[in-house]
């Protein structure tokens, strides 16, 4: 299953000319006609070509959540880590709702994804414009490889993504196993489920088919999961950017 608009190799993503890349997003979309969505694409492409010049692995734009019905911006692999992208173009404020919108993708990876489950996983939020950060910046990594979202301006991505890398350590994710991944919770979203919905099975709960119960229309009960996801403890690490 094609879950994305677009998706390559870091490499032939920069050896693909920007006409090329952003061609295939507009075939591919249903809403490339939606104002200034072009403009968006055109962007993260120019930014992510410089600031992924050193690093190999694999990109993919408009990376669909099916459970959310809603698209990542961007995900990348890059060695052991998946890394999630949102961009606010034109934006030079974190706001409280784009926090909110990149953390619920990387807990939809984690809890949903099967080949995510045992990955970490970097939600990185990006105003593109931004002033000068702070010089420290805090990853926190809970226990379930998820890192509490990173803000980034464009100008301290690259540090960002670098030091992530640095700081975290594991196996290199294999891109063609990790795309071969189902929609399917994990057993602690099952027992966390369970205990929501009386009267309804674990094999009712983790089917992915239409007739599957679909948990993004009980905004309660997902609430209520995710908060049980968060219940981690942490490690942390500031680095100078």
């Amino acid at each position: 299953m094609q879950r994305s608009f677009y998706s390559d190799s870091i490499k032939n993503f920069q050896d693909t000319t920007t006409e090329g890349i952003i061609g295939k997003l507009v075939l591919a979309s249903n809403y490339s006609d939606i104002p200034n969505q072009k403009e968006a694409w055109l962007e993260q492409i120019k930014i992510l070509k410089n600031v992924l010049a050193h690093f190999t692995g694999s990109i993919y734009f408009e990376y669909t959540i099916p459970r959310m019905g809603k698209r990542i911006d961007v995900v990348l692999l890059i060695d052991y880590v998946i890394f999630i992208l949102e961009f606010k173009v034109g934006e030079n404020d974190f706001p409280s709702y784009a926090i909110d919108q990149v953390w619920d993708y990387a807990l939809d990876l984690k809890n949903f994804h099967e080949t995510s489950h045992d990955k970490y996983i970097a939600p990185i939020l990006i105003a593109t414009k931004a002033n000068n950060l702070d010089s420290f910046i805090e990853i926190i990594l809970q226990s379930d490889g998820i890192l509490l979202p990173v803000k980034s301006n464009v100008e301290s991505l690259h540090s960002v993504i670098e030091n992530i890398l640095n700081f975290l350590e594991g196996i290199p994710i294999n891109p063609t196993e990790w795309e071969l991944g189902r929609y399917s919770p994990t057993p602690t979203i099952i027992e966390a489920a369970l205990a929501l919905y009386n009267g309804h099975s674990v094999k009712d709960i983790s089917r992915s088919d239409a007739s599957a119960i679909n948990l993004s229309e009980t905004t309660g009960a997902i609430s209520k999961i995710i908060e049980y996801s968060k219940k981690n403890s942490v490690k942390s690490i500031c680095f100078v950017t």
